[in-house]
């Protein structure tokens, strides 16, 4: 099932991102631009992620790098580029998701 329609990401790969160690919208939206347009995902993603434990967020708050190359990059088909000036009501729902 598509949570974001805007880029065509789909639940699974949403989950694979978790897996792979995205803990936040925010953390999804920098792999996969999912919530960077309309914004209407955010909480869909939210809702995937739940409220579990977050090993990129400890690390973040320890001082040490929270990304890693297994993190997979965006599917052929959310590959296409953000317009210079995303939606600002994506954005906003970015940040009052994280």
């Amino acid at each position: 099932m598509y949570v974001c329609s805007c880029f065509g990401i789909t639940e699974q790969q949403v989950k694979e991102h978790a897996d792979a160690g995205a803990c936040t919208p925010r953390q999804i939206a920098s792999a996969s631009k999912a919530g960077t347009d309309c914004g209407s995902c955010v909480r869909r993603i939210q809702a995937l992620l739940g409220r579990g434990s977050c090993p990129r967020r400890d690390l973040a708050d320890q001082g040490e790098p929270a990304l890693s190359a297994a993190v997979p990059g965006p599917s052929a088909s959310a590959s296409a580029s953000v317009p210079a000036a995303a939606s600002v009501s994506g954005l906003s729902a970015l940040r009052e998701a994280a």
